[in-house]
């Protein structure tokens, strides 16, 4: 493990982090926590092995502790989904639109379907990498990174309809006598 491998790394550390915190500060933290861990645990990392997914592993094990941590304290303040407020935002129309409605719809992904469709379509990752770094059966990310396009497509083709309505409608099935 070199100095200039790991800065190498550095974006794609970032990117993952802005996925799992959703804020650019809190991806920051989560960034120095990550690297901070590795320089203590790097007897841990085998030479030869991949760094990448190493580093992507003590990541997604420090902001689910951290995340733990976050959850039990009650004296946090509410947090305030965009969809009550977007009303209210106002903002002059512009080129970025579509982009903005692309990060829109991913941050309305659930957080196991994001984390798949990034590691795996813009780290390129391999499922099996993927399935290592988030703790999951090879099947588990197949699956959720089929079901992230399938909804981040509906939700970019406009469909407001949130997954609890939709698995309501479903009927049952009948036993043929």
């Amino acid at each position: 493990m070199s100095e200039a491998e790991i800065v190498a790394l550095l974006p794609a550390l970032r990117r993952y982090a802005r996925l799992l915190t959703g804020d650019g500060w809190a991806a920051d933290d989560l960034v120095q926590d990550t690297l901070e861990r590795a320089c203590s645990k790097w007897r841990l990392w085998t030479s030869g092995s991949d760094l990448r997914a190493w580093l992507f592993t003590l990541m997604h094990h420090q902001h689910a502790s951290q995340y733990r941590q976050t959850a039990r304290r009650a004296d946090l303040a509410p947090h305030l989904p965009l969809e009550e407020v977007e009303s209210t935002l106002s903002g002059p129309p512009g080129a970025q639109d579509l982009a903005l409605d692309l990060q829109r719809c991913f941050d309305r992904l659930p957080i196991d379907q994001r984390t798949v469709l990034l590691l795996v379509t813009l780290e390129g990752l391999s499922y099996a990498e993927v399935a290592r770094i988030t703790g999951v059966a090879t099947g588990t990310v197949m699956s959720r990174l089929a079901r992230a396009r399938a909804r981040l497509d509906a939700l970019l083709q406009g469909e407001t309809e949130d997954e609890d309505s939709r698995s309501a409608r479903v009927v049952p099935l009948r036993r043929a006598l």
